[in-house]
């Protein structure tokens, strides 16, 4: 009987925040509109464009979302309470289902660099799927050696034998596998905020507690983050460094099998290296005998605009590199390059991959570097990519909330804080500014350990003269809105209202789940709490609303107190387990574990 109490009660909870939140959201959205009319503030436009997609006709976004959740994964999650269907792609716009056009600041999590649906890569794959789509490598074709050819001659010294895969996690696997073959080690290290992939090896070079599984992961060290901003020596590579060493000298035999790292990292939040750290780590790192993985699954391909390859920027040759993403434009490939006596380890026993080199894949794959070459996208990212970083600069001059702004070229990124002095990661705001940017036309990405960071990884054929003032046009816009509208708070675009709105979800889950209060204690301070939120959807004041919704997080306070006063009678006795989620929390959302995309 209890748990029956307990699902209606919580079925209602749910349903009348999910209630209050769009209802607000809604209110407040008819209000700026009006006020913004009235005090004369423009609406940033969408630049004009030479292309419209053809009539769509195919199911909605409601009838698409109800089949996804029936026979799908439900490890799959999107972007937005109301998540878009987007059924063209034009260079650098995306069109959803009504025709409407976005502009992609995110390029399908840095994959696209061409732009979307790029005539020459298109062209290529569909003349080799005309003619042969798969045949195995078991017999020739000579699609996959061409590219191979092409590809080891963009990359330094040694480095011209290629192994194709499928995707970046399979490229880092091989990588780790053909490392620890090599020198005869287990022991890899990597770094703290790394993301590597999600199989059984690379999920162990993963350092991010969200993205790891309770499963066995061996071998693997993870040295602390030379992160700039956040890190604890600043922008002192070398300090960083000397962690490594130590890793080596008291957490290994004195042996290792490689140092794996990414020249920027991606899902970590756009966090480039401190100066002078990949060559210290390099020395220390060979002095054990390991070998230098390059990861640039993310940061390849002209990405970052001064160069070709992420590590070209810190003065270190690796002895293995691996990429994909960026490497087909949208085409799952992915690829391991590295020199003549690495590759020779392989042979030892059989090594075989069914799609890897794929004729249409391999053909997309050369087809995207000439692309690169021909339109000079690489330059286009290093000029347009430095004026979009000023302006993102310019724009954290202005706004309090702009705690960072990183990273080189197309692979930028923006932390929000709520005190800068403090770096809170602003979680709230970022959501709310994400939402806010797709309601003026432009998708961005959201990612660290927080979810607090904006990922700009836009296709490279991004321009100074519309997409990069649009974008920021339309960041300013928010603050400017928020400006003229009342009771409005140095965040971009946020009342303290929706703030509220926003933080209760979360609280609730935190306490209906929590491990030491009673079952009946915690329906009766929810019941409580609930009362108190479901009188502000009644059509009382605003003011009459937003002091309901006080009482009802004052409320949610002491049962937050209550919780903690046990807990530490119960630490006193029993040994916290953070159980499969990691410390987590019930839903795995809680303390930084909030869902970013790789």
């Amino acid at each position: 009987m209890q748990g029956l109490i307990g699902r209606r009660v919580l079925s209602r909870t749910a349903k009348s925040l999910r209630w209050q939140q769009q209802r607000c959201f809604s209110q407040v959205a008819q209000r700026e509109e009006a006020l913004l009319q009235d005090n004369g503030v423009d609406v940033p436009k969408m630049p004009p464009f030479d292309y419209s997609p053809p009539p769509y006709t195919g199911p909605t976004a409601d009838e698409i979302l109800a089949q996804r959740k029936e026979y799908l994964s439900p490890s799959m999650f999107y972007f937005y309470n109301k998540p878009l269907n987007i059924v063209d792609g034009k260079r650098q716009y995306l069109f959803d289902e009504n025709g409407r056009r976005y502009l992609d600041g995110f390029g399908g999590i840095a994959t696209v660099s061409c732009g979307h649906c790029h005539p020459d890569v298109v062209e290529a794959i569909v003349n080799q799927t005309k003619r042969i789509q798969h045949s195995t490598i078991l017999y020739l074709n000579h699609a996959i050696g061409d590219y191979a050819q092409a590809l080891a001659n963009k990359l330094p010294g040694n480095l011209k034998v290629v192994f194709f895969t499928n995707s970046g996690t399979e490229a880092n696997e091989l990588a780790m596998l053909i490392a620890r073959l090599y020198t005869g080690c287990h022991d890899i290290i990597s770094l703290r905020n790394a993301y590597h992939g999600n199989a059984a090896g690379t999920m162990g070079a993963t350092a991010q507690g969200n993205w790891k599984f309770n499963v066995i992961q061996s071998g693997v060290h993870h040295a602390v983050n030379p992160d700039p901003y956040r890190g604890v020596f600043g922008s002192d590579g070398e300090k960083y460094a000397k962690d490594v060493q130590d890793l080596i000298d008291f957490g290994t035999s004195g042996h290792v099998a490689g140092f794996m790292c990414e020249a920027i990292q991606g899902v970590g939040g756009i966090v480039e290296l401190a100066p002078g750290y990949l060559p210290a780590v390099y020395n220390s790192v060979k002095k054990a005998g390991g070998l230098f993985i390059a990861d640039e699954v993310q940061s390849g391909f002209a990405r970052t605009g001064s160069n070709f390859w992420g590590f070209e920027g810190h003065g270190v040759v690796p002895d293995i590199v691996t990429m994909a993403k960026g490497i087909g434009n949208g085409i799952p490939l992915g690829a391991v390059v590295t020199t003549p006596e690495v590759a020779e380890v392989l042979t030892r026993r059989n090594y075989f991959n069914t799609f890897g080199g794929n004729p249409v894949c391999t053909a997309a794959g050369l087809a995207v570097l000439k692309v690169i070459e021909k339109e000079k996208l690489q330059e286009n990212a290093l000029v347009v990519g430095s004026y979009l970083k000023e302006r993102l600069n310019a724009l954290k001059n202005k706004y309090e909330l702009i705690g960072d702004v990183r990273g080189r070229g197309f692979m930028l990124g923006v932390e929000l804080v709520t005190d800068r002095e403090l770096k809170t990661p602003a979680k709230a705001e970022t959501v709310h500014v994400m939402d806010k940017m797709k309601d003026l036309g432009v998708l961005i990405g959201k990612g660290g350990f927080y979810g607090n960071v904006f990922r700009i990884t836009p296709p490279l054929c991004f321009t100074k003269e519309d997409a990069v003032n649009h974008l920021c046009h339309c960041i300013n816009h928010i603050q400017v809105t928020q400006s003229k509208l009342p009771n409005n708070n140095r965040s971009i675009g946020i009342s303290p209202f929706q703030s509220l709105s926003s933080m209760v979800p979360n609280l609730l889950r935190s306490f209906l789940f929590g491990p030491t209060m009673s079952k009946h204690m915690k329906m009766q301070n929810s019941m409580h709490i609930m009362e108190k939120f479901g009188e502000s959807n009644s059509d009382q004041g605003e003011e009459i609303k937003e002091a309901n919704w006080m009482e009802g997080l004052v409320a949610l306070g002491d049962l937050w107190s209550n919780i903690w006063k046990q807990k530490e009678v119960t630490d006193e006795d029993n040994t916290h387990d953070e159980g499969e989620n990691g410390g987590c929390g019930s839903g795995g959302e809680e303390g930084g574990c909030e869902r970013v995309v790789v």
